[in-house]
This record gives structure tokens, C-alpha cells and sequence, in this order.
């Protein structure tokens, strides 16, 4: 089992910048992917980015590249989310999430681990 703990959700006036971050615990290894989606009010989750960590690659929504980046910290098993240049639509509800996946980064039904998801709000 792995166990994700979310942190940073928040308001913030449209343009400017959250930063959210997620701490995995248990049964973690370096093949691990971990990442983010969100879910509007009404509105399917979707996907936001990821991060394989072994091969260091990172994936993006095509709604957030340039303005959102995905990292980790090595030590800790720790990914952020930096969100920059928010706007009112990226205010939903952020899980992390976790895998030991390859490919099909951008399906929530590849994730086995949900975090228990943190509220962003983006005023206009």
C-alpha cells in the first residue's frame, strides 16, 4: 500500500500562484509514478500532470503547460505541483495520485493510490 498525504490547496486571485505538495509513505520504489488530477463541481476529474520517477519524465494537460510544473524532492517521495498564472477554471478539487505504471499516464483508472485531495479556488 502507499499512502499519499496533499498539502497547499488554497485561494488565490487569478493570476497568481499555489503550490501544492504530496508526501508518499508505505510501500514506495523507484519505479513509482505519481501525479495530479482535478475535478470541477459537475465535472469529470482530470488529468493534470505526472512524473515517472525513475526515468524522470514529466507529463502535462495540454490546459496547463507552460503555467503548471510537476517536481519531487528524492529524499522525501515528495511531487509538487507549482501553479502559476492561475484562472478561475483551475478551481476544483487537486488529488495526487500514484502508480506503478509505464504508460497510460493520463487515465485515472491506472492509478491504484488517491490522495484525499485538496480545495484550490481561483477568484476572478
Amino acid at each position: 500500500q502507499v499512502q499519499l498525504v496533499e498539502s497547499g490547496g488554497g485561494l488565490v486571485q487569478a493570476g497568481g500562484s499555489l503550490r501544492l505538495s504530496c508526501a508518499a509513505s508505505g510501500r514506495t520504489f523507484s519505479s513509482i509514478t505519481m501525479g495530479w488530477f482535478r475535478q470541477a463541481p459537475g465535472k469529470e476529474r482530470e488529468f493534470v500532470a505526472a512524473l515517472n520517477w525513475s526515468a524522470g519524465r514529466r507529463y502535462y494537460a495540454d490546459s496547463v503547460k507552460g503555467r503548471f510544473t510537476i517536481s519531487r524532492d528524492n529524499a522525501q517521495i515528495t511531487v509538487f505541483l507549482q501553479m502559476n498564472s492561475l484562472k478561475p477554471e483551475d478551481t476544483a478539487v487537486y488529488y495526487c495520485t500514484a502508480a506503478y505504471i509505464s504508460d497510460s499516464y493520463y487515465d485515472a483508472g491506472s492509478y491504484a493510490y488517491w490522495g484525499q485531495g485538496t480545495q484550490v479556488t481561483v477568484s476572478s
